[in-house]
């Protein structure tokens, strides 16, 4: 049931697509803007939205008349152009940290789970077992509490350069991913 090599690769996907670390100036930037970041409260709601998401999603997608692979195949490119990003330094997903104010949005939506997120969970889904999954995103829980709680350390101690490189490492893994989600479900 559990596995420890599934649990790694699940773990390691999100860690990449949800870029906890990639995101550290725009949560310095709420947190000069709100005074203080709301760390359980922006993990609690993230968590919430990937488990609803995981188990309803699919549900979601029959409203509206999507079949999973089509949706697998979107994600694998949503996937692909968050690494494009990554590794690129380009911007291609927008986001605007001073449309609303709060940990939630933008912090745990669309910050933490976004779309990309929300099409991994699916395609991690029909690749790994749930037990598996759901430990994947426990584990990412605790790492994105961390990092919220954590933000001003971590910005100190990485630096600009420790960062892009980060980021950078974490492209190339999406890529990777990307192409294996579209070779699956192609």
């Amino acid at each position: 049931m559990f596995s420890i090599k599934e649990i790694f690769s699940v773990t390691l996907t999100l860690f990449a697509v949800i870029d906890i670390l990639g995101s550290i100036p725009i949560i310095i930037q709420i947190r000069q803007r709100e005074g203080k970041i709301h760390s359980e409260k922006a993990t609690l709601v993230a968590g919430l939205l990937m488990v609803v998401f995981l188990f309803l999603g699919q549900s979601i997608l029959a409203l509206f008349g999507v079949d999973f692979q089509s949706f697998a195949l979107a994600g694998a490119i949503i996937i692909f152009l968050i690494g494009m990003e990554m590794i690129l330094g380009i911007e291609l997903f927008k986001n605007d940290p001073a449309a609303t104010s709060g940990s939630i949005v933008p912090l745990a939506f669309p910050l933490i789970v976004g779309a990309g997120t929300m099409t991994t969970l699916l395609s991690l889904r029909s690749a790994y077992s749930l037990p598996n999954v759901l430990v994947g995103i426990a584990v990412n829980l605790v790492f994105v509490y961390v990092v919220l709680k954590s933000s001003a350390w971590i910005e100190g101690k990485l630096g600009r350069a420790g960062e892009d490189i980060l980021r950078r490492v974490f492209g190339v893994i999406l890529l990777a991913i990307a192409i294996k989600l579209f070779k699956q479900n192609f």
